[in-house]
């Protein structure tokens, strides 16, 4: 992690991915609106999380546990958001 900046920029770069994929999903498949847009709301909720968790580390001093914390951070962002997109994906399996 080579600085807070860059760490916050990727966060909206991956927020901006499930919301560009979630307009395409919508534009596809107008009759799933509402499960898409409930996921676009999870993702922004999932931003805001990450941004005050990347803003308020534990022990701000202690250079060693404000990596471990950005580390896990990063691992979390990851899991978060696969998480989102293998939801979008199952909202748009063909039935």
């Amino acid at each position: 992690m080579a600085n807070l900046r860059n760490l916050k920029k990727e966060i909206d770069c991956r927020l901006e991915e499930v919301v560009f994929d979630c307009d395409m999903a919508i534009c596809f498949q107008p009759s799933k609106e509402q499960e898409i847009f409930g996921v676009m709301q999870e993702a922004v909720a999932v931003r805001n999380a990450l941004y005050s968790k990347a803003m308020n580390p534990a022990e701000p001093r202690n250079r060693s546990l404000v990596r471990k914390h950005y580390a896990a951070l990063r691992a979390e962002m990851e899991a978060a958001f696969g998480e989102l997109f293998a939801k979008l994906s199952k909202i748009n399996e063909v039935k």
